[in-house]
This record gives C-alpha cells, structure tokens and sequence, in this order.
C-alpha cells in the first residue's frame, strides 16, 4: 500500500527518536506497518550523529546558538527522555512570535537532524526537537525540577559561554526575563515630576541557575541587585543606565 519513499520517511522520523506513535499520527501510517518495516527493511540507525556520543566528545559545531539554546533550556526549556520517546522543549509565550522562531533557530543550528514541530497551548507555544541526543548535549537534564537540584556547568559549556556570554545571557532572560519601565516621582523646583527609566528582570528560583546569570553578567560589566519577594531572591533586577545600555544594544526586549 506504500511506495518506499513513504517507508523511509517514516523509518527517518523514527530514527530521529520519535516515538512511533508520534510518526504515526503525523503520517497516517498504523504502528503495526511501522513495526514490520523496522524488522523487515534494512536495518535503519536509529540515533542520528551526536558530537557528546563520539570516542573523542566535541562540542556543538554553532557554539552562539548552543549558548542561546542553553540559556533557553535552563529557563523555559526540559527533556522528556523514555525508552521510546525523546524530545528538548521549549514552551514559549505565544505573544512573541520572534522568541518562537528563534528557539527553532536555534535547535536546527545544534542539531540539524532531528524534526521539530510547535504545538500552540492556551497563551503559549511548545517548540519540540525529537531526538534521545539532547540530553548529551544538555547534560543538566535529570529528575525533579531544576530548582531542586544542582544545575552545574560542565568544562565544555563554561567554555562555550565564556566565549559567547551574550547569547547565553540573551537566552536566559528570553526564557526567564523581561524588559520593563519603571516610573518613580521625585520634587524638582518645589513641583513633583514624574521620571520613567526601564529595566530588566530575571527571575529564577534556582540559586545555581541565578548564579549562572549574575556570574555571566559580572564578567560583561553589566551592574546588578537581587530584588527579595517575601524574603526570596528570585528576582535579579538590571536597572543603571549604564548596564541597561548594555543589555538594550546585546539583548533588547521580547519580540
């Protein structure tokens, strides 16, 4: 009944990680014939190339886009990661349609193999990249929420911010940040005026993952201050004029 285009495509798909019940709804083709060409055909790998998987482990060839793609992960992004169904998301807000395209962007440019597919929520869009690989490449992928657990840089990734730290600092407050105005009154010549001056905010519950941040900011030269909520400091906030320059020339507001 299938041509063997169509058998490769959906033996492709597979071999990407996806589960086969995931290929299944988005080609047509029933589990059962799916089954029987992975036994039947030549045998197809079902793991695309990854540079972490290799005798020698590299690194990401597109390094800016690994370090973007990182900053995203740490924020808005996890792994699911079964026997039969792998995949990285990134759930971003579906009034910044940019963000969207970007954490595509940015997935395609790490790995190119793997398919990727957006599935819009209420409010929201989920950016997904099938393949078992992404928890090689972002190694800080484990059990339980990121703010429950320590979230550490490997060598290889230090390296790769160090070089790129405004792609990894762009990547954290997309997912977790924002550019706002603030507007304060102050008497000038016995008249209360009122002043507006932006600002960023990053907020994040995970020490480790706040660390990273200001620790990356700090080397930048971009001045920051924790703003505590009930006693907690979650949020980082950026408001000299100076460092928001910084930020407005390498990062700029949601788009």
């Amino acid at each position: 009944m299938y041509d063997i285009s169509t058998r490769m495509r959906a033996l492709a798909l597979v071999a990407q990680g996806r589960s086969l019940n995931s290929v299944s709804k988005e080609t047509g083709i029933s589990r059962h014939a799916i089954t029987c060409w992975l036994t039947r055909l030549e045998p197809l790998s079902r793991t695309p190339p990854c540079v972490r998987c290799r005798v020698t482990p590299g690194v990401p060839e597109d390094r800016p886009a690994y370090a973007y793609l990182l900053g995203l992960y740490l924020g808005d992004g996890y792994i699911i990661s079964k026997p039969r169904h792998h995949y990285l998301m990134v759930t971003c807000t579906a009034s910044w349609p940019g963000l969207v395209d970007a954490a595509e962007d940015a997935m395609r440019r790490v790995q190119p193999e793997p398919s990727i597919s957006r599935l819009e929520r209420t409010g929201c869009i989920d950016v997904k990249s099938y393949t078992k690989h992404w928890a090689c490449l972002l190694p800080q992928h484990g059990p339980g929420k990121k703010h429950e657990r320590p979230i550490v840089l490997e060598p290889w990734q230090q390296a790769i911010v160090d070089a790129h730290p405004w792609e990894f600092i762009r990547g954290l407050i997309h997912s977790d940040g924002c550019r706002i105005t603030n507007w304060t009154t102050r008497m000038v010549g016995g008249e209360r005026k009122r002043y507006e001056y932006p600002r960023y905010f990053f907020t994040n519950k995970s020490d480790d993952i706040r660390g990273l941040y200001t620790g990356t900011l700090d080397k930048v030269g971009v001045e920051w201050t924790h703003c505590a909520r009930n006693g907690d400091p979650y949020n980082v906030s950026v408001a000299k004029k100076a460092s928001v320059a910084l930020l407005d020339t390498h990062v700029g507001p949601k788009y």
